[in-house]
């Protein structure tokens, strides 16, 4: 069983893969008889759990690199536009009663 993970995570990728590829390749091995039935809705299940681990942390990755990106840009925030817009608001009716 534990080759068989290893060949999973090997071939096809947890992150990658997705639930009917993981029961096409589990049914295939039934098939063939190198597990049973009861053996593989374990194998589908540890090897779904994997999948959706490893796309969690793959998500967590990217966003941590797309937030390095745009840190390293130097790009003014949302709460700093918003800050400058009232500031603004605050100057125009500043100027505003000055005019005649």
């Amino acid at each position: 069983m534990d080759l068989l993970k290893n060949v999973f995570s090997l071939g096809l990728g947890a992150a990658a893969a997705t639930k009917e590829q993981i029961e096409k390749a589990v049914d295939s091995l039934v098939k063939k008889g190198d597990i049973s039935k009861e053996d593989s809705k374990v194998l589908i299940k540890q090897w779904v759990e994997k999948g959706e681990q490893a796309q969690k942390q793959l998500d967590e990755s990217v966003k941590l690199k797309v937030n390095q990106a745009i840190n390293g840009l130097n790009l003014a925030t949302k709460e700093e536009v918003r800050e400058l817009e009232r500031r603004i608001t605050i100057l125009e009716q500043q100027n505003q009663k000055t005019q005649p």
